[in-house]
């Protein structure tokens, strides 16, 4: 399926696509967690010279604090893409950003410590938007009081935008569970309460 099917152009679609994706999973919480280990993993190894002078920051625990990066890293992108141990990937970095308070150069001169410790806490924090209420999902208001058809991701895009159709929300009938798109060719096709789709 093509951005052009949908009436969007390929940065618009992709643009969509990504705003769905990054609301079902603690997505800020992982970025702050993957930027929390890069200056904790960066800084034991970096030389920074003014002039002529060269500054050393290497410790004895530069290993270490190579380690406690590389695991931040790891448990934020563990966020984005297994976020069902969202709760032990958030317990786990706040641990991780503490530790590094002593082993790595302040937690990365503090920087990777605050990141690490608000990713971590955000993670916990973060849960799934609730289920649908037993009898479908209800319709939502929109700014200009018209009603619109929420689907289960909780987004609700104005029925007129191309992004409805993008979205690949069908207005429901009367009829109960299922819901109904008239295609191009002039046939009918219909989406069951499961999801499965039919032509007819």
């Amino acid at each position: 399926m093509s951005a052009d099917t949908h009436g969007l152009s390929g940065f618009d679609y992709w643009r969509f696509r990504f705003r769905v994706w990054r609301g079902q999973r603690p997505f800020w919480a992982g970025l702050l967690t993957v930027l929390a280990g890069l200056p904790i993993a960066y800084f034991p190894y970096a030389n920074i010279t003014l002039g002529s002078l060269s500054l050393t920051m290497a410790t004895t625990a530069g290993s270490g604090s190579l380690i406690i990066g590389v695991l931040l890293v790891v448990l934020g992108l563990t966020m984005w893409f297994q976020s069902a141990v969202r709760v032990f990937a958030g317990i786990a970095s706040i641990l991780l950003a503490l530790v590094s308070l002593v082993v790595s150069n302040f937690g990365g001169f503090f920087v990777g410590f605050v990141l690490g410790l608000v990713g971590g806490a955000l993670s916990v924090a973060w849960a799934p938007g609730a289920p649908p209420a037993e009898g479908g999902p209800q319709p939502a208001e929109l700014p200009d009081g018209d009603k619109g058809y929420d689907g289960d991701t909780g987004y609700v895009p104005p029925p007129d935008s191309p992004y409805a159709q993008a979205y690949g929300e069908y207005r429901a009938e009367a009829s109960g569970g299922t819901a109904s798109q008239e295609a191009a060719d002039g046939t009918e096709r219909t989406v069951d309460a499961n999801g499965r789709h039919s032509a007819g």
